[in-house]
């Protein structure tokens, strides 16, 4: 097992990934390769860049990862929202995933802020 796999926020992470495939599943044919495709690939960037921060030795690098992971989730909550919008999905489904969502934001924010204060205690 690597390191990474131990950590909350991937393994939640990992478990959104796969309701968003889900809920992905329900959209149109003709939006297989577009938001469908965009949704998807959004959502597998959360995990690979906390699994390729993790594995990075620069503390400074895997701050770097875990932002752009958060950005990705920031990313796939959006194409959630216009799925909605375009009645792909249902506002219980948007609902439903929605504290999934919340909880890995706060999970990458405080593995974040671990591995800044981490970075400053070696600075020092």
């Amino acid at each position: 097992m690597f390191h990474f796999e131990n950590l909350i926020a991937f393994q939640k992470a990992r478990v959104l990934v796969n309701h968003v495939y889900d809920l992905q599943m329900r959209f149109p044919k003709e939006e297989n390769y577009a938001l469908g495709d965009q949704v998807r690939r959004a959502a597998v960037s959360i995990t690979s860049n906390v699994a390729e921060g993790m594995g990075r030795f620069s503390l400074k690098e895997q701050v770097h990862f875990i932002e752009i992971s958060f950005g990705s989730l920031m990313e796939v909550y959006s194409q959630l929202l216009i799925a909605m919008d375009r009645h792909y999905i249902s506002q219980s489904d948007l609902d439903n995933v929605s504290p999934e969502i919340l909880e890995v934001s706060k999970l990458l924010s405080g593995l974040r802020l671990s591995l800044i204060k981490k970075q400053q205690q070696t600075k020092s």
